[in-house]
């Protein structure tokens, strides 16, 4: 479980997060959602050990990541921020190679070809294995940085905005192998998704923020109610029953 408690952050007379008390619910997916601005991304950054918060604390798993060693942090959580930068010319197999240095630190083996080949598969990368980075298509390049994250092998996996320049097809493909993971291999998923609908769809728990605090947090079908998202967005939305969860409509 990844735990915060009375987590706030400020940067100068700007406060990002306002005291965030909550609880990521291991061997699930969960979806943060929330408006522009409301600190969505900045919480992933705390809860991945990466933006140390002004005041409260994390918890992954009972640790505190902002005193574990890099390598050892790294081996917990893998993060995905918005739009990542890579170096030109390197390949789409070398990119998702680079998930498993925390693992072997520049002495890759046999387990860490067998993780990156199961990453390749997982995310329709094969036939791109060779390609260089630079002559993918948007949609291709954020699948193989999806990719990279997973071959990292950690119990937790934060994705900020995974769905960015994803075809509808990728994009359902792609929270559907993130519901995989939780459901089959027991990864714990946290995901900022714009896509109301695919959080609606795919994630069991939301975290629905506004102004840098949770508005509400719970299961996908007690958060996702018409009242919650007009707090949340300040636009009325209907909610109507599909294939089991529900289908969010804006009115």
């Amino acid at each position: 479980m990844i735990e915060t408690s009375h987590l706030s952050f400020t940067i100068g007379d700007s406060q990002i997060l306002r005291d965030v008390s909550l609880s990521i619910l291991p061997g699930v997916v969960t979806g943060l959602i929330g408006p522009n601005g409301a600190g969505k991304s900045t919480l992933l950054h705390c809860l991945a050990g990466l933006t140390e918060p002004s005041s409260g604390h994390v918890r992954i798993d009972g640790q505190d990541p902002f005193t574990a060693r890099d390598d050892d942090r790294a081996r917990m959580v893998a993060f995905l921020q918005q739009s990542p930068t890579t170096v030109s010319r390197l390949r789409v197999e070398e990119l998702v190679a680079f998930g498993r240095w925390p693992h072997h630190r520049g002495r890759p083996g046999p387990e860490d070809a067998e993780q990156v080949a199961k990453a390749l598969d997982a995310f329709d990368l094969e036939e791109l294995a060779g390609r260089p980075i630079e002559t993918l298509s948007g949609g291709q390049k954020q699948r193989a940085f999806v990719a990279m994250t997973y071959a990292q092998d950690t119990p937790w996996i934060l994705l900020d905005e995974p769905l960015n320049a994803l075809d509808p097809r990728h994009a359902r493909n792609l929270m559907a192998r993130l519901a995989t993971l939780a459901n089959e291999e027991g990864r714990s998923i946290a995901v900022v998704l714009h896509d109301i609908n695919a959080a609606a769809r795919w994630a069991d728990q939301i975290v629905a923020m506004k102004d840098g605090q949770v508005l509400a947090h719970g299961a996908s079908r007690d958060v996702l109610t018409s009242d919650t998202l007009y707090a949340c967005f300040d636009t009325p939305f209907d909610t109507v029953p599909h294939a089991g969860r529900k289908l969010v409509v804006a009115t």
